[in-house]
């Protein structure tokens, strides 16, 4: 009797903790979603403020700014053959 309480409580902490986890990074996840969509909309804003709303420039200006970003931190691409 003493060993099966000690198994339900060592369950009860382990599932706690098993949702425990799946809540604090759904929240991060959540958080990034955010970020995400407010960077989002701060550039469309530049976009529409300084190019007219000509969505080719800041394109081809993100996608040098991404490879500069990958490149920069140990001078090659490796990054990307990641994907």
């Amino acid at each position: 009797m003493f060993r099966n309480s000690k198994y339900k409580t060592k369950m009860r902490r382990k599932r706690h903790s098993l949702l425990s986890y799946f809540a604090q990074n759904l929240l991060v996840v959540v958080g990034l979603v955010f970020i995400w969509r407010g960077i989002w909309y701060v550039l469309d804003g530049i976009d529409l403020w300084f190019f007219n709303n000509e969505h080719i420039y800041t394109a081809v200006g993100g996608i040098v700014v991404g490879l500069l970003i990958l490149y920069l931190p140990d001078k090659d691409l490796k990054e990307i053959q990641k994907l």
